[in-house]
């Protein structure tokens, strides 16, 4: 598509994605073309776009260049009705040398962002925050440094939303699986382990995992966005969770019952992280609206590799 926008007042609804390459925002750009919006994102010149390129003709992309007038002028060019920002750096753990990339990526480019949805009379905005902003179930108390980072921007926005009139929906998500995941997360490292049948060596289980499967939550964010059409004012948070948690073992058992693979898991082959999150937070308020649809067995089904079957085990 060309760098033409629709004016902001077309009956078109038009969207800016933020992290559109990563593996939910990639998902929620195909959801929003199949639904008709028009799609623009955000890239760098280190982003690797291989995951959109069946989208390539539908979307409309823009290189930001660092700045916040280049941001400014994009959105500028954009012309959104709605904001997704979903970009952000995810680290566990992080390094002395990682400290310049998260503030860089987790609160410069999303201050950057809003400002210039504030410059170009943009006012909603669908943000991603995590449920490791309460460790032990707090109000706040940060896992680790990514998380205080997303609170960190949220504190940001309360002055956009005081002082600007920013209409904010923050979504905090779990953990996240579905098909042709590329993480290294738990789902996808118990597809690998089924396919190599080689020893998974991990933490003795004992943690609580609320899981929640894709197409759930690219749900969540099109309803945020639907929302905000109706929200006047400020910024509310809700918590996208499966509404069923379980022991990492559990899952596990649940895995080896539904596909009938029998997996080789080296319980305590590694120690617990620090600040390794054990109980879920379950402090939070529900998206009006929204509810999960699809169950841990319907999701491990519909998450199935190509090179993999179901087995005649079960």
């Amino acid at each position: 598509m060309s760098d033409t926008a629709l004016p902001l007042n077309s009956n078109v609804r038009v969207a800016l994605v933020t992290g559109a390459t990563g593996y939910i925002g990639s998902n929620l750009v195909k959801r929003l073309v199949l639904e008709g919006w028009v799609v623009h994102i955000i890239v760098r010149t280190k982003s690797n776009l291989d995951v959109l390129n069946p989208l390539a003709s539908s979307i409309i992309q823009h290189m930001h260049d660092g700045s916040t007038k280049g941001m400014i002028d994009l959105v500028a060019q954009a012309k959104p009705n709605t904001v997704f920002h979903l970009a952000s750096l995810f680290l566990v753990q992080h390094k002395p040398e990682d400290i310049e990339a998260l503030i860089t990526s987790n609160l410069l480019f999303s201050t950057q962002l809003v400002e210039a949805m504030i410059a170009n009379g943009v006012k909603s905005l669908v943000n991603t925050g995590t449920s490791w902003q309460h460790y032990h179930n707090e109000d706040y108390n940060p896992v680790n440094l990514y998380a205080a980072t997303k609170q960190a921007f949220e504190d940001i926005l309360s002055y956009y939303v005081e002082a600007q009139g920013l209409k904010v929906i923050t979504l905090k998500l779990f953990d996240t699986y579905g098909p042709n995941d590329t993480r290294a997360k738990l789902i996808n490292l118990f597809w690998k382990a089924a396919h190599s049948q080689e020893v998974l060596h991990m933490s003795p289980g004992e943690q609580v995992i609320d899981i929640v499967y894709i197409d759930d939550v690219v749900a969540a964010f099109i309803l945020a966005a639907e929302q905000l059409c109706l929200q006047t004012q400020g910024q509310k948070i809700f918590g996208i969770s499966s509404g069923h948690t379980l022991r990492l073992m559990d899952i596990k058992d649940k895995f080896e019952l539904i596909t009938g693979y029998k997996l080789k898991i080296n319980w305590g082959g590694r120690p617990y992280r620090e600040r390794e999150v054990m109980l879920t937070w379950n402090k939070f308020e529900k998206l009006p609206g929204w509810c999960p649809t699809i169950s841990l067995e319907e999701g491990l089904i519909r998450s199935l590799p190509k090179d993999l079957k179901i087995t005649d085990a079960r």
